[in-house]
């Protein structure tokens, strides 16, 4: 398992890396600027305890599963924003644009957590493949 939380972990850097670094050339910085935060490796690490409900549902429709990802996605990032924020007593992230609930989650994220959750799937699928324990 911990094997697993660490490519979980890595693979949410790198893709939150990929996001941010996009989000920054819209935003006119030809350097592509990617940022994150040594937090969020653990964060994206927890995917680890989504792989019993990915067992589950792998049989069901993908635009269903795409939908509950969204769903668990949502929660999780409320649930680890809000820890971190009344915890530890900073934000890792807080929202100021788009449709956000308390600055912790984006609304208008949803298409974007639905296609993570199909990729975290095949991710699943393929550490399962090369036997990672």
């Amino acid at each position: 398992m911990a094997k697993r939380f660490f490519f979980y972990g890595l693979a949410g850097w790198g893709i939150e890396i990929i996001w941010t670094g996009m989000g920054s050339l819209l935003s006119g910085d030809i350097k592509l600027t990617g940022n994150t935060s040594l937090w969020m490796f653990f964060i994206y690490g927890l995917a680890v305890f989504l792989e019993p409900i990915h067992d589950i549902i792998r049989n069901w429709r993908w635009p269903v599963r795409g939908l509950l990802w969204v769903l668990i996605i949502w929660g999780m990032e409320y649930a680890a924003g809000l820890f971190i924020k009344n915890i530890l007593g900073f934000s890792v992230w807080e929202y100021t644009s788009g449709i956000a609930v308390d600055s912790l989650v984006r609304l208008d994220y949803g298409p974007a957590w639905f296609v993570a959750g199909l990729v975290f799937e095949r991710f699943h699928l393929l550490l399962d493949s090369y036997g990672v324990a």
